[in-house]
């Protein structure tokens, strides 16, 4: 028995491979398969083990949210898994935080470099009396986009004391040492002015990480953005699929035309299909003759003749003609209705590849977590300062967070 969940709260492949991991050592459990991109969870169970409930339970004691997708009924076709406006509206959301966010960074950003490039800069920010200024316009410009991405950090945390770190760990982490060094930072630049060591406070300043920290919940945003856009592509061609079907049928019941909806048409029933309209079922041509235009199905463009004893398939068009079709396939038993259902089987399996990228997924973030902590005692046993030490390890968790599993997947996807 196969049974399809939608997922909640997957925010990268660790997640993904967290979710998978639980369900599969439920007893019962043949094989899943979990799509991030989708959203849903594929269960092979062989009926003597878990259940759906079990799955569900497995699923939020993993830290996530699981709801079961009932199959559709036999005169009803395949739906996505989740709804195009869902996936809409969150990429919506994303973009709109992704372009506050950047709003805040690009300035943050070119301060940033600015001082260290010699590019123009407003005289109030430069000059070692002017050290501390500086400092508290990085800490304003940064602030806003930690706000802004707060879910981040919020995700990350709670992932990560449940003892399954994600990538969101990695991003709260990564940033929040940077906001947490560069704070530290700010408070030597404003007792060294106190101190009247302004040279020491100009070099100071040179040293803050709030530009780090920015950049790293912006482009992760980015990333979330691209996946949620392709989430959106992935629905949007099943519903275009789903909509070649026509939505009501014109059936001949006692020498009368009647106007009904395609899931009321049943197995034997007379369908009249006039020009310039589109077959709701599959079936068998009784009376009339006409031009079909199917390219959905087939993809040729020249319309095929149609005469008594002819088949037409769901969702072609009749050009021009007038057919009637004894009804024999109807709603999810059509052609149409099963190759919607293999294209979204296709995008719930994975392949070899993909399982592997699960389990090295499933591995990363502890690995890169214990290679940054590793790194801080390392540089400490060498006599390096604290402050040295730390941004030896925020760089390991800066390097690994965005570019590894923020912005490659999906913009391969995308691609």
């Amino acid at each position: 028995m196969k049974a399809r969940f939608s997922v909640t709260g997957m925010s990268c492949a660790m997640c993904a491979a967290r979710v998978q991991k639980a369900v599969a050592a439920l007893p019962g459990v043949r094989d899943c398969a979990v799509n991030l991109l989708k959203g849903d969870l594929c269960v092979e169970l062989d009926g003597t083990g878990a259940d759906p409930a079990a799955v569900v339970k497995a699923v939020e004691q993993a830290g996530y949210g699981a709801t079961p997708i009932e199959a559709p009924g036999p005169k009803a076709p395949p739906r996505p898994a989740a709804p195009a406006e869902k996936a809409a509206r969150e990429a919506a959301a994303l973009r709109r935080r992704f372009a506050r966010s950047a709003l805040f960074a690009a300035p943050l950003l070119y301060l940033s470099m600015g001082r260290a490039m010699g590019w123009p800069l407003p005289p109030c920010l430069l000059g070692a009396s002017n050290a501390g200024v500086f400092a508290l316009t990085l800490l304003l410009l940064a602030a806003p986009v930690a706000c802004l991405n707060a879910r981040l950090f919020r995700g990350g945390l709670k992932a990560l004391l449940r003892g399954g770190p994600n990538m969101d760990s990695l991003v709260a982490l990564g940033a929040g040492a940077s906001l947490a060094y560069g704070l530290w930072t700010l408070y030597r630049v404003v007792a060294a002015l106190g101190a009247g060591q302004a040279a020491a406070a100009e070099a100071l300043a040179g040293d803050l990480y709030f530009d780090g920290a920015a950049m790293i919940l912006t482009l992760v945003t980015l990333g979330k953005w691209l996946e949620a856009r392709a989430k959106g592509r992935t629905t949007e061609a099943l519903g275009a699929l789903l909509a070649l079907a026509p939505k009501t049928a014109r059936l001949l019941r006692g020498g009368r035309e009647e106007t009904v909806p395609a899931e009321a048409v049943a197995v034997g029933d007379a369908v009249l299909v006039k020009a310039g309209e589109a077959i709701p079922v599959d079936g068998t041509v009784v009376a009339g003759r006409g031009a079909v235009d199917e390219s959905a199905l087939t993809g040729e463009s020249i319309p095929v003749d149609k005469a008594p004893g002819d088949r037409a398939a769901c969702a072609t068009v009749l050009r021009d003609g007038y057919l009637t079709i004894r009804a024999e396939r109807v709603g999810g038993e059509t052609a149409l209705a099963q190759i919607v259902r293999l294209v979204d089987e296709a995008t719930s399996s994975k392949a070899p590849l993909a399982k592997l990228a699960d389990r090295v997924a499933g591995v990363f973030v502890p690995a890169v977590i214990a290679v940054a902590l590793a790194t801080f005692a390392a540089w400490l046993a060498c006599g390096a300062g604290v402050g040295f030490a730390l941004t030896m390890a925020v760089s390991v968790l800066v390097v690994s967070c965005p570019c590894a599993l923020g912005l490659a997947p999906p913009t391969a996807v995308m691609v």
